[in-house]
C-alpha cells in the first residue's frame, strides 16, 4: 500500500501531542510527520521519504515514547548515533547506543540498562544488530519498533560494501509482529520500489512529502582553473560555514591548506585520518562559527548543523542521490544557502572508471551508469536545474527562479554541423581516441600523435579551425551528455558513438549546444545581518541578543562536549531573542523548549536575557 500524507490525518493524536510538547517543546508537526507517526502507531510498516531538515527523526522518536517498550534505531555512523543520543538525553529521553567507540565495560552497562527496561531508544549499527548473538538477545526484549535511518543504503550500497544493510530485510521474518520504519531523504522512485520490495515485500505505507529545498540556490559551472574558482567562491563568503567536497584525500589536504593560507578557518576531513583527528575536526565544525570543512564523502551523513551556508563540489558526485544528499547539508535552518558544482569532461571519465572498477554485478553497474547519465544531464540542463533534479526523484515544480539558469538564462545555438564533424572525426580515427586528440584533428593541429597516425590526411582534419579548443571541448562534452558520444572506459577513455549518434548522421535529429560561460564567481554583497537573522525578521536589538545567546550556547556545548545545536537549535534562539522571556513560564513557551531543557537551561538563559535588557 502506498499513501500520500494527504490521505492520512495531519492532526496528531492526544498522546502524541502530549509527548511532542512535554519532551520536545513543539506545538505542531510538519507535513507528513503525522501521516508516518499515525501509520506506525496503527502497527503498519512505514517508508518515510522527506527532504533533509524536514524532521524525519521525530517520526520514530515520538512513536517510541508513545508505544513504550524498546525501539531499536539502525544508524550507519557512530558519530551520528552519539549526537542523536546526546540530543535525546538533553531532552530527558532515555536513549543509549552500543558501539565500537565505547569501552566494553560501558557497553555492558548500557546493555544491562536496556534489559532492565530503562532505555526507550537503542541506537545500533547494522553490523552490530545483525549478528546472531544480538538478534537472539533482543528477541527476549519488549521491542515495539525498528527504525532504519538512511534507508536508501539498503538499495544503493552493494553487498560487498555493507552487506548487513541488505540483511536488515530479514528483520520482518524474525520479528513479524514488530513494525519497521525506514527513513530517507534520498530515494528516487526506483530506489523506493527496491526498498519496498526488499524490506517490506509491498506491505508498507509510503509517505513521500516531496524533495524540494527552495532555500538552496543551485549552480553548476565548467572547470576553468578550479583552484582559483574555489578560492574566489569561498572568499566571497568569508566567515560563513561551508563544506567543500573533493574526490581524493590528497585534494582535501591541498585545498584546506590553500584556504588557510588565504585566511579562512579550513579543516581537511577524510577516511584516512585517525579516529581521534576526525572527531576533533568534526567537533570544531559543529561548535565553532565560520569553519570550512574540505572533505571527501566520508564526511557528512547525519551531520545536523543548521547554519551551513554553502556546499561546493570540486568534482562531479557519483549520482543525483549523492549530490542531493550532499547539498542537503546546507541551509537546514531554512535560511538561504548556496550550492556550486565544478564540472568537466574528465569528471565523467573518472566516474565511469569508478563504476567499472566496482566489485558488483553487471546489472548494478548498468544502473549506476544510468544514474550518472542523469547527473550529467542535470549539469548540462538548458533550463531550470531544480525542475530537472526534482523530476529525477519523481517530483515536479515550476521554474524556480533560484538556480543559475533561471537567474541567467542560457542561449542555445545550432550545433548540428559541428556535431556531425565531431562524429566524422571520431569515426575516421577508429572510435578509440580521447577528446583532446579529436579536437586537435578538427582544429588542424600538427601534434606528434596526429602526424604519426596520419590523421592530418583525414577529411575531418582542420574543418573546425575557426572554433577555439575550449568551444570544441564544450561541444564534445555536451554530445556525451546527450548520448551522441560515449566514453569507452575499457578503451582508456576513447570516444565512440552513442545511441543518439545514428539519428544525427541520418538527418533525423539536430543538436543544439550551450556556449560555455567562464569567469570568476562574483562576490555577493555582504548583508548587514546574516541570512538566518534576516529570515526571522528580528529587530536590531534582537539581532544583538541573538549573537549573545549563540555565544552562551557555544560555551555550554563545549562544557558538555556536544554540538551547539544539541543545546538549542538556531530557531529556538531566534524565538528566544524575539520573545525575550522574563520568567520560566514564559521560557516554556519558546519553540523547542521541553520539560528537561526548561529545567536545565531556563535559569542560565533567563539571566543572559535579563542582563542584555539591563544594558540596553
Amino acid at each position: 500500500m502506498t499513501a500520500s500524507p494527504a490521505l492520512l490525518p495531519d492532526a496528531p493524536n492526544a498522546a502524541v501531542q502530549s509527548v511532542l510538547g512535554e519532551m520536545f517543546g513543539f506545538s505542531d508537526l510538519r507535513p507528513g510527520q503525522s501521516a508516518a507517526i499515525d501509520a506506525v502507531l496503527d502497527g503498519r510498516n512505514v517508508l518515510a521519504v522527506m527532504p533533509t531538515g524536514a524532521g524525519k527523526s521525530l517520526c520514530y522518536q515520538l512513536p517510541a515514547l508513545v508505544l513504550g517498550g524498546l525501539t531499536i534505531v539502525v544508524s550507519p555512523l557512530v558519530a551520528l548515533m552519539r549526537d542523536q543520543v546526546r540530543a535525546l538525553q538533553l531532552n530527558g529521553i532515555p536513549a543509549a547506543t552500543i558501539n565500537s567507540d565505547i569501552s566494553r565495560a560501558d557497553n555492558v552497562e548500557t546493555w544491562h540498562a536496556v534489559r532492565r527496561g530503562e532505555v526507550s531508544l537503542l541506537y545500533l549499527s547494522p553490523e552490530r544488530l545483525m549478528t546472531e548473538r544480538m538478534l537472539r538477545a533482543i528477541g527476549e526484549l519488549d521491542i515495539r519498533l525498528f527504525a532504519i535511518d538512511e534507508a536508501h543504503c539498503i538499495s544503493q550500497w552493494g553487498p560487498a560494501f555493507r552487506p548487513e544493510y541488505e540483511a536488515l530485510a530479514s528483520l520482518r521474518d524474525r520479528f513479524p509482529a514488530v513494525p519497521v520504519m525506514g527513513l530517507t531523504a534520498t530515494a528516487d522512485p526506483t530506489t523506493r520500489a527496491d526498498i519496498e520490495a526488499k524490506v517490506f515485500r509491498g506491505d508498507v505505507v509510503s509517505v513521500v512529502t516531496g524533495f524540494d529545498r527552495p532555500n538552496l540556490t543551485l549552480a553548476v559551472t565548467l572547470k576553468d582553473n578550479w583552484k582559483r574558482q574555489v578560492a574566489d567562491f569561498v572568499a566571497a563568503r568569508a566567515g560563513a560555514c561551508g563544506i567543500v567536497y573533493c574526490l581524493s584525500r590528497r585534494k582535501t589536504e591541498d585545498v584546506a591548506s590553500m584556504l588557510r593560507d588565504a585566511g579562512h578557518t579550513a579543516l581537511a576531513f577524510h577516511a584516512g585520518m585517525e579516529s581521534y583527528d576526525k572527531e576533533a575536526v568534526q567537533n570544531r565544525f559543529m561548535t565553532e562559527p565560520g569553519v570550512v570543512i574540505v572533505a571527501t564523502i566520508a564526511f557528512g551523513m547525519g551531520i545536523d548543523k543548521p547554519d551551513i551556508r554553502y556546499v561546493l563540489h570540486t568534482d562531479l558526485p557519483a549520482s543525483p542521490e549523492a549530490y542531493y544528499q550532499e547539498i542537503g547539508r546546507a541551509g537546514r535552518d531554512g535560511a538561504p544557502a548556496e550550492t556550486l558544482m565544478l564540472y568537466g569532461l574528465d569528471d565523467i571519465r573518472m566516474r565511469r572508471v569508478f563504476i567499472e572498477q566496482e566489485e558488483s554485478d553487471d546489472d548494478r553497474k548498468r544502473r549506476e551508469h544510468k544514474r550518472l547519465d542523469s547527473l550529467i544531464a542535470y549539469c548540462e540542463a538548458p533550463k531550470c536545474r531544480r525542475q530537472m533534479l526534482l523530476r529525477y526523484f519523481g517530483d515536479t515544480t515550476d521554474a524556480c527562479g533560484n538556480c543559475d539558469i533561471c537567474r541567467d538564462p542560457v542561449e542555445t545555438l545550432d550545433g548540428t554541423d559541428a556535431a556531425r564533424a565531431v562524429l566524422s572525426a571520431v569515426d575516421s580515427t577508429g572510435q578509440r581516441f580521447g577528446a583532446a586528440h579529436i579536437v586537435g584533428v578538427l582544429r588542424g593541429m600538427k601534434s606528434e600523435k596526429i602526424v604519426s597516425f596520419r590523421h592530418d590526411s583525414l577529411p575531418a582534419y582542420g574543418v573546425g579551425a575557426e572554433r577555439s579548443q575550449r568551444e570544441w571541448q564544450g561541444i564534445i562534452r555536451q554530445m556525451v551528455a546527450s548520448g551522441m558520444l560515449e566514453i569507452d572506459i575499457a578503451g582508456y577513455g576513447g570516444l565512440r558513438f552513442g545511441e543518439a549518434a545514428a539519428g544525427l548522421l541520418q538527418g533525423d535529429a539536430t543538436f543544439r549546444f550551450r556556449p560555455d560561460k567562464l569567469g570568476k564567481d562574483k562576490p555577493a554583497k555582504r548583508p548587514k545581518v546574516s541570512a538566518a537573522e534576516a529570515a526571522y525578521d528580528l529587530d536590531a536589538a534582537g539581532v544583538d541578543l541573538l549573537q549573545e545567546l549563540k555565544a552562551l550556547r557555544l560555551d555550554l556545548a563545549k562544557e558538555k562536549g556536544v554540538p551547539a545545536y544539541v543545546i538549542f537549535s538556531d530557531r529556538t534562539l531566534v524565538d528566544m531573542a524575539d520573545k525575550r522571556p522574563k520568567t520560566k513560564d514564559e521560557f516554556a513557551d519558546v519553540f523547542g523548549v521541553g520539560a528537561a531543557k526548561l529545567r536545565d537551561f531556563a535559569g542560565i538563559f533567563l539571566v543572559a536575557i535579563e542582563e542584555f535588557a539591563a544594558a540596553e
